[in-house]
């Protein structure tokens, strides 16, 4: 079993209402989401950063890595794990928890899928891209996070930061232990990140399972966006480079939403600069 319905349906009403009704917007932080089996073996089979496929996501705004092609994905994480978190009967326990009618789940898993970074990895405070890249009418409402990491004291840095909607402070921060979730609304401000390198020992990794929902909207009806980061209030002049990148990750969003252009194209492009330095 990977997902006790029956267990997390008791708490469901409760959940809920602390879901809808959490600060800085709507969120959920649960510990022992998964059957430890599940997790236990998802890390187990927890594919290392030198396997085939990782996109590198290095550049201003993140250093980070992701893995999003479901055959590389290990059989269990992406037949078990995100199969069941992507099916009609978790997408109505998510409805019920959001408020949200009408989830789409993103079998792609665009940006999504399997990611983790290692020492000096970061991620800055941003709101998500509002539409899915290859389907202009799909508007992105939730993400789910599933942390797998074992011993993680609060020293190595990586909690995720949820942010005032003015970028004004923190409002929360959640640490990225094994087997905790973490559940929030992907508004135009909803403000998140880890933005400060993490400082785990070589060979250590923060690792996670990242699923993307949807729902279908009328052409025309919202903004579409590309990942909008933001500089912290101490960020000094680091803003202008924030910015700047910004605004290439924008051109990109819009290439790869018009040409399609893929995570691929852009991986290997900062990959050949990387190793130019």
């Amino acid at each position: 079993m990977i997902f006790d319905y029956s267990k997390w349906n008791i708490t469901l009403e409760t959940d809920t209402k602390n879901y809808q009704k959490a600060l800085p917007y709507p969120h959920l932080v649960l510990d022992n989401f998964l059957e430890i089996e599940a997790a236990e073996k998802a890390l187990d089979v927890f594919p290392k950063i030198e396997d085939a496929g990782w996109i590198h996501y290095v550049h201003v705004n993140e250093k980070k890595h992701g893995l999003n092609k479901l055959e590389l994905i290990p059989a269990f994480i992406r037949d078990g794990i995100i199969k069941e978190l992507n099916s009609p009967q978790f997408i109505r326990h998510l409805e019920n928890l959001t408020g949200i009618p009408n989830l789409l789940a993103d079998k792609t898993i665009e940006g999504g899928g399997i990611h983790q970074s290692e020492r000096g990895g970061y991620l800055n405070i941003h709101a998500d891209f509002t539409v899915h890249p290859h389907k202009k009418t799909w508007k992105r409402r939730v993400n789910l996070l599933v942390y797998l990491n074992k011993d993680w004291p609060t020293s190595y840095g990586g909690a995720l930061e949820l942010w005032e909607k003015d970028m004004s402070k923190c409002a929360v921060k959640i640490e990225p232990v094994f087997n905790r979730i973490v559940v929030f609304n992907t508004d135009e401000d909803s403000y998140h990140g880890f933005p400060d390198p993490i400082q785990c020992p070589a060979g250590i990794t923060r690792k996670s399972i990242a699923l993307y929902y949807f729902t279908k909207e009328k052409k025309g009806s919202f903004k579409r966006r590309a990942t909008n980061y933001r500089a912290r209030p101490n960020d000094g002049f680091k803003a202008v480079f924030i910015w700047v990148d910004k605004k290439m990750i924008a051109i990109y969003t819009w290439l790869k939403g018009n040409l399609g252009i893929n995570d691929d194209f852009v991986s290997k492009v900062l990959n050949f600069f990387q190793k130019k330095k």
